[in-house]
Order: C-alpha cells, then sequence, then structure tokens
C-alpha cells in the first residue's frame, strides 16, 4: 500500500530556494567560493563602468541620418557616415543607375545558399540550380546581353566583390584539397612527390606574396598582348592558398580511418575510386569538419587583403570614404560596421558547420 504524507510535510521537503533556480544558480556558478565570488564583483564593476558608456556613445547621443556637420558637434557615434556612403560602401564604383544587378546578384546569391543548407536539398537539382544561378550572377554582373549595359571588371567593388572572392574561392579550394590529400597519400611516388612540393611550397609562404605574384609578376610571364583580369588572377591565388591548407586537414582524416575500412572495401570487389567515394572520403571528411571550417572562416577574412593589390573590395570601399575631409575623424563608426559584416558571415559559417556536424553524427 502506498504510504502519503500531508502537504504541509511535503512542504518541508522541498530544496530551499538558494538552492534552485536563477538563485541557486547565480550561487553555485558565479558566488560558489571566496576567488570566484571576487572575479564576479571586479568584473561586474568592469561592465558598470564600460557598457553604459558604450551604450550611450552608441546609441543615445549618436547621429544616424544628417550630415557630418551634425556628427562634430555631438558626442556620440556618427553612424550617418554609414547612411550617407551606403551605396558605395556596397557596390563601389558600379554604375548609380545599374547597382540593382549586383543587388539582385547577391539575392540570388543569398537564396541559393539559405536552400542548400538542409541537406535533403542535396540532389542533381540542386547543383543544376547552382550552375544556371552562377551564370545568372555573372550575366547581371557583366551585362552586354538581353539590353543590360555592359560593366567591366574594374568596376566591380564592396560587397559583390568580397562575396564573389569568398564564395567562388572557397568553392573550388576544398575539392581542390581533397584532390591534393589525396595524391599525398598515393602510392604513384611521382604524384605523390609533386603534391608534396605543393602544399608545402604553398603552406610556406604568406597570401600577401601570392597576391602580388598574381598582380605583378605574373602578367610579366605572359606573352605580348596577353591579359589576364585582376579579379580572376586574385581569385586564383585565394583558390590555390586555400587549396593547401584543407588538404593537410583533409589527409588527417584518412589517416585517421582504420586499415579495417580499407579491407572491408576490398572484400566486397570495390576499386580505389568506389573505396575512396563511398566509404573512406564520408568518414574521413566528417571527422575534420571543425578544423576544415576553420580554415574556411579564416580564408573569408584574408579576402581583405586583396585591398593591397588595388581591387575595390568591402574594405577598400570603405577605406576611401575616409580620404573625403568631410568623413575624416570617423573611422570607428565605419570599421565597426565592416566587422559586423564580416562576423556575420564567419558566424553563420560556424553555425552551420556545427548544425551539420550534429546531423552526421552517429553516436546518438
Amino acid at each position: 500500500m502506498e504510504k502519503t504524507y500531508p502537504d504541509a510535510y511535503m512542504e518541508s521537503l522541498k530544496p530551499p530556494v538558494t538552492s534552485i533556480g536563477v538563485i541557486g544558480w547565480i550561487r553555485f556558478n558565479l558566488f560558489n567560493g571566496a576567488f570566484n565570488s571576487i572575479l564576479t564583483i571586479i568584473t561586474l564593476l568592469l561592465l558598470w563602468k564600460t557598457v553604459p558608456p558604450v551604450f550611450k556613445w552608441a546609441f543615445i547621443d549618436s547621429v544616424w541620418f544628417a550630415d557630418s556637420s551634425a556628427c562634430r558637434g555631438s558626442d556620440g557615434a556618427c553612424w550617418s557616415i554609414i547612411s550617407a556612403n551606403f551605396r558605395f560602401i556596397i557596390f563601389g564604383f558600379f554604375p548609380y543607375e545599374s547597382q540593382w544587378r549586383p543587388l539582385l546578384a547577391m539575392t540570388l546569391l543569398f537564396g541559393l545558399l539559405f536552400y542548400s543548407k538542409d541537406r535533403n536539398h542535396w540532389k542533381k537539382s540542386l547543383g543544376y540550380a547552382w550552375i544556371i544561378g552562377l551564370i545568372a550572377m555573372g550575366m547581371f554582373m557583366r551585362g552586354g546581353i538581353f539590353g543590360l549595359a555592359p560593366v567591366e571588371s574594374a568596376k566591380w567593388g564592396g560587397l559583390p566583390l568580397t562575396l564573389l572572392l569568398s564564395v567562388f574561392g572557397l568553392t573550388a579550394a576544398y575539392p581542390l584539397g581533397v584532390i591534393l590529400a589525396l595524391g599525398r597519400q598515393s602510392k604513384l611516388p611521382a604524384l605523390k612527390l609533386l603534391c608534396v612540393l605543393y602544399i608545402e611550397l604553398i603552406r610556406g609562404v604568406p597570401l600577401i606574396s601570392l597576391l602580388f605574384m598574381s598582380s605583378v609578376i605574373f602578367p610579366l610571364l605572359l606573352p605580348e598582348g596577353v591579359t589576364i583580369n585582376n579579379i580572376l588572377r586574385a581569385q586564383t591565388a585565394i583558390i590555390l592558398f586555400t587549396a593547401a591548407y584543407i588538404a593537410e586537414v583533409v589527409r588527417g582524416g584518412l589517416q585517421g580511418m582504420s586499415l579495417g575500412q580499407y579491407e572491408a572495401a576490398e572484400s566486397i570487389g570495390l576499386n580505389y575510386y568506389l573505396t575512396m567515394r563511398l566509404i573512406i572520403l564520408p568518414q574521413a571528411l566528417k571527422i575534420v569538419i571543425p578544423p576544415t571550417v576553420s580554415i574556411l572562416i579564416s580564408a573569408f577574412k584574408d579576402t581583405s587583403l586583396v585591398v593591397i593589390i588595388s581591387l575595390w573590395d568591402l574594405l577598400k570601399t570603405s577605406k576611401s570614404i575616409l580620404s573625403n575631409p568631410e568623413w575624416m575623424g570617423f573611422s570607428r563608426e565605419l570599421y565597426i560596421f565592416i566587422a559586423i559584416l564580416y562576423f556575420l558571415g564567419c558566424f553563420s559559417m560556424s553555425n552551420y558547420s556545427r548544425k551539420l556536424e550534429k546531423e552526421l553524427s552517429t553516436e546518438n
């Protein structure tokens, strides 16, 4: 027979308020000892001294939509430098009346990226959609057909150029890195040596040197009268540089595979190609998702280095505004805005990698 207790007795059995809920969490995580209590108090004092002034500068006393003269008489942030120059920051020197074209191209790119987030959409139709989308984006940017005025690539700049260098660069660098990793694991001495030399040579120099070589030295090696687009040269340098780092990460995943996986594939009659495609690579690439994404995020941020070879990417268009005497002295606001844009891109990649890693996990 089940034993029952009066309500008053059950009330007395409840844990104390200081051990549960918000109060309990604060006590056991922030004030669970003398040292932690001191650290908590110091941190709260620092936040009290810094957060209110920064909030007041950024929002309360800030100027959002005014000219530079209004900003110079204000103690707050001058976000007007963003609103007054927004179209130039985003689109650079792209013709003003045609800036709807890069906007449409970016919208199409974001749409494809968003649709591709769901692994259930990873079918052949998605590949065809990407091919058609990339052709359409190039058509919108370049023009010259369907009544669109041609725009030379020298006028491409701002956010579209940054997305072009990063998205296309990362997309092309990943499969190239996988091929290099497989080549370095190859039993063919010549192929292995070639891949080792490439990987070690590229990893031994900074990206800036490759960009300078592609922009300054490489054109000297071309026959007279032959030129290659500067954006294409920078894109190639980014792809080759990123692929070398991805190759080493993928090689680590390949070495983490047990010999039994290869023996099992051989026992059912699979050749090298099918073994890699169906058994080894799916497992190896899943293992190295975190370090691979770290490299891709670094490569995304490194696209800002093209500013040194006079490409008007997002950072270059922003810096040029500061050379205008009207907006001198408001670099903090401008760089904060650029940092937020880069953070959103990096955070999106990191967040998706965690989601993909969780979906591919076999532990649950």
